[in-house]
């Protein structure tokens, strides 16, 4: 996770929360982040990327400044959708804000909370998660005896989400996918409705220790989000941080270095991109086999087909997973459509990103513009 920070790589806010709530082993690479994102411009920020933002700060021991007066009238201003993940960038941003300033994030979180009693899109494990740390924040600032009726309501949307929440863990201990397990275990280890099914934290601890072992986590978003989880702290902890003395030196960034040697034997990987969508136009499904060395990830695979015929042209855009196609042949995906890219290995939907999935020999990728 540390070695992902580099000057030219995307300043991660969750990646510095992670370093400073586990006890980071780099100062330089935990100063780096830091400065780089008190220097970043706002302009372009989501939601929940401010909220992050505010929240790396603050756990580092900077003062946000003007971040929160902005987040405070962005979610002054916040209307629900129907899509379930809508709800994940203004959970982080309630969460942001109660930490700063309870009072004037009440009726905030009181909006929020019943739309979520109103909300009936499907269930998000991840968006699920922050909502309780949210909404967990929110309950525990509230005093007994004071505001009565929005502890009530706060606990009783609570209940809701940590049920579907328990309903996703599986008998290994896994809640949902390995990926969205480390923002549930902060939820179910800090909520004060504990859902009917009881939760084995010890049985979910071991397991992911295992995946971490089988070399499943690489991906640094992916590693922010469990770190916290295995040293027992959660968003909820940003704000108690007990930042070091100064630690003045000037960083020296390690090169990225490269995931696939020289030497590797080569693999084929068939892949497939395919638009059946009905009103978009350009309707195609078209199947190229791909050599590219043996561990190399699905990127590549893809600048390799594109190498060899303009039929799979692609575009990307950095997030904070990592790259992400957005628009495949000049299709692209469109939120106000519900379309999206969706890559697929056999039947399965890919857990993990083109920059991390590394294919097997012969194995079938497919690119599928999807609406949900």
């Amino acid at each position: 996770m540390e070695n992902s920070v580099t000057s030219s790589a995307f300043p991660n806010p969750s990646v510095l929360i992670a370093m400073n709530l586990a006890g980071a082993y780099g100062l330089e690479a935990q100063k780096f982040l830091t400065d780089k994102l008190m220097d970043s411009d706002t302009n372009d920020l989501t939601t929940g990327q401010l909220a992050l933002t505010i929240m790396a700060l603050t756990s580092s021991c900077q003062d946000p400044g003007k971040r929160v007066s902005l987040l405070q009238r962005q979610m002054e201003n916040w209307a629900p959708s129907t899509e379930a993940t809508s709800f994940y960038g203004p959970s982080l941003a309630i969460l942001a804000l109660c930490q700063k300033n309870p009072e004037t994030t009440l009726p905030i979180a009181v909006r929020f909370a019943k739309a979520l009693l109103a909300d009936s899109s499907p269930f998000n494990t991840d968006t699920g998660a922050v909502e309780t740390l949210a909404l967990t924040c929110m309950y525990n600032k509230i005093t007994a005896g004071s505001e009565e009726s929005y502890r009530t309501l706060f606990g009783q949307v609570l209940k809701n989400i940590v049920e579907n929440i328990s309903t996703r863990i599986k008998d290994n201990g896994i809640i949902g996918n390995i990926y969205s397990t480390g923002l549930a275990m902060q939820a179910l280890s800090v909520t004060p409705k504990q859902p009917n099914k009881e939760w084995d934290c010890q049985k979910t601890m071991d397991t992911m220790l295992d995946e971490i072992k089988q070399g499943k986590f690489h991906n640094p978003m992916a590693i922010a989000q469990l770190l916290p989880s295995l040293k027992g702290k959660t968003y909820l902890d940003v704000a108690h941080v007990t930042c070091t003395s100064d630690h003045e030196v000037q960083p020296t960034l390690r090169n990225e270095p490269s995931p696939v040697p020289a030497s590797a034997s080569n693999i084929t990987v068939i892949y497939t991109i395919n638009n059946q969508l009905r009103g978009v136009e350009l309707l195609f499904n078209v199947t190229i086999d791909v050599s590219v060395k043996k561990g190399s990830v699905l990127l590549v695979v893809l600048e390799e087909a594109q190498r060899k015929s303009s039929t799979f042209k692609f575009e990307t855009t950095m997030t904070s997973w990592g790259l992400m196609v957005t628009s495949i042949n000049n299709i692209a995906e469109n939120a106000n459509h519900h379309t999206y890219w969706e890559f697929l290995s056999g039947k399965k939907p890919l857990t993990e990103g083109v920059g991390d999935y590394i294919p097997s020999n012969q194995e079938h990728i497919t690119a599928n513009f999807t609406q949900y």
